[in-house]
């Protein structure tokens, strides 16, 4: 068996979902931990589109201005970064709020490079129900036609933070693969905002996958979850539905320890939870430390050398780390 390090620098690893990019000065941590492509959150769900569209535009002039950096606007690219070492941005909604009530929007998304629109983001929006919505009345008409947008523009779909209705009536309605870019598994741990068996077989059965995520209350109930609690939820999934199906969805984010104080996060906590935009059930308060090993993104050779000792193959251990986001980025995307 090569060592975990030689396997690392070698494979694609992709992390689909990186709030923590919202601050692109962290862009560092990822170099450094051997990415080959991330997913930053450009939506601003508040702010609708003319806020998105201020996030979207300091995104291009940073992508511009940055010989390191390589937009990802289809499968290939990712693979050219690898060559090339750069490190790929795959523009990713987190939400589907900047859409409004606009279908046409979602073309004009694509053309500046969004790769992957989620939803909803826990409550309800004009698309359909989020996971944390008093309701769970699935997808809207305009939901429908949101879908199928979608589809025809070649944006993938993502269901994560989204109700279980909902987000069987989008699989159902999509033409091609769908994802929960970042989810744990409800039967591993019970978090309200994990997916369950029945969510993970509908997304497996359109060709997608579930993105891991290490966001800490959604891997276990412990103040920091070990490596191997982590990593259990990737192992229930992969028993479930198959290697095929398992990616990365870290969501690192700008709230967690060491980027900011617990003073710091308790105070941006009580915004969210006063917001409505997050519930304690599913969100405690901070701290929050991410699992031991890979608490930064800097630190992710440990997840490779980490699903190597849990029996995982060298061929499984670089499907799950980015090949099979490759795979469903190539099929939604094309080459």
């Amino acid at each position: 068996m090569q060592s975990d390090h030689s396997l690392h620098r070698q494979s694609i690893v992709i992390d689909a979902t990186c709030p923590l990019l919202y601050a692109p000065q962290h862009l560092a941590a990822y170099r450094q931990g051997g990415l080959t492509a991330v997913a930053p959150t450009v939506d601003d769900n508040e702010g609708g589109a003319l806020g998105t569209l201020r996030l979207l535009g300091g995104w291009m002039k940073l992508i511009r201005e940055s010989p390191d950096l390589l937009l990802v606007r289809r499968a290939a690219d990712i693979e050219e970064a690898k060559r090339s070492g750069k490190l790929g941005i795959i523009l990713h909604f987190q939400g589907g709020d900047p859409i409004e009530n606009k279908l046409d929007f979602i073309d004009a998304y694509k053309a500046m490079g969004v790769g992957m629109i989620q939803l909803t983001y826990n409550v309800k929006n004009r698309i359909g129900d989020g996971c944390e919505e008093r309701t769970d009345a699935g997808l809207s008409r305009f939901g429908l036609a949101v879908i199928k947008r979608l589809n025809d523009a070649r944006i993938v779909v993502d269901c994560s933070h989204t109700g279980l209705r909902t987000t069987l009536e989008a699989i159902e309605a999509s033409e091609r693969p769908v994802v929960f870019s970042h989810a744990g598994v409800r039967s591993v741990h019970p978090s309200p905002r994990n997916i369950t068996d029945e969510q993970i077989k509908a997304v497996a059965a359109t060709g997608g996958l579930v993105g891991a995520v290490a966001y800490p209350a959604f891997v276990s109930s412990a103040p920091q979850p070990t490596l191997n609690d982590f990593i259990a939820h990737i192992r229930y999934m992969v028993d479930l539905v198959g290697v095929d199906h398992v990616g990365l969805g870290l969501d690192y984010f700008t709230g967690q320890s060491p980027y900011m104080s617990d003073e710091e996060a308790t105070v941006r906590y009580q915004a969210l939870v006063n917001s409505g935009r997050w519930s304690p059930a599913a969100y405690p308060p901070p701290p929050y430390r991410y699992p031991q090993g890979i608490e930064t993104p800097d630190r992710m050779p440990n997840l490779t050398e980490g699903l190597l000792a849990s029996g995982f193959t060298t061929q499984e251990t670089q499907q799950i780390l980015g090949g099979n986001w490759l795979r469903v980025f190539r099929e939604v995307w094309g080459e």
